[in-house]
């Protein structure tokens, strides 16, 4: 499993192996459970058990933004922040021509339906400030410049409590270019 390395995954293995065949048991129906309860969100594609997911179903969001996330894990972090109250499109990754993921292996038609139909007034790209998200966020820029919604980007910068002098050279510079007024 991801971020599991050998010495976790013996640990649990032998979690496990101590307790009861019940917890195993439980441990399984679980897992079970998740596979046959979760599903996508027929409008933003995030993960729920109920469709539409609760954030697609909310009348108090905000329906003028939309939120563009490459997977739900990054969804759940945009909102553990309550920052933001828009909605959000799960583009189900990211674009990668190393891994020979393009556009048309994402849910990038959908997001253009989305604002043909929905008529937001602000798309915000909130990927990875990596290769494969810079690229993606140029992408959806270009391809919905025609459609007339303003496509924005997270801002980039200094972790709050950070010190200057353990920043890297493109988040310091990044910083610099994204200054704001006081």
């Amino acid at each position: 499993m991801p971020t599991i390395g050998p010495k976790t995954a013996a640990r649990l293995v032998f979690h496990l192996l101590n307790r009861p065949r019940g917890d195993a048991d439980a441990l399984a129906d679980a897992i079970v459970a998740l596979k046959e309860r979760v599903q996508l969100c027929s409008r933003c594609y995030s993960i729920t058990e109920h469709d539409p997911c609760p954030v697609c179903a909310d009348p108090q969001r905000d329906a003028s933004m939309i939120c563009v996330v490459a997977d739900s894990k990054d969804l759940f972090a945009i909102e553990r922040t309550s920052a933001y109250d828009g909605r959000y499109h799960v583009l189900g990754g990211l674009i990668s021509p190393m891994d020979g993921i393009g556009p048309s292996q994402l849910r990038v038609r959908e997001l253009v339906d989305r604002v043909a139909t929905d008529a937001p007034a602000e798309i915000v790209v909130a990927t990875n400030p990596n290769a494969e998200g810079e690229a993606t966020a140029l992408y959806l820029s270009r391809l919905l410049a025609p459609s007339g919604v303003n496509v924005t980007r997270l801002a980039y910068g200094l972790p709050i409590g950070g010190d200057l002098d353990y920043a890297d050279e493109n988040t310091l510079a990044r910083a610099i270019q994204g200054r704001r007024s006081l």
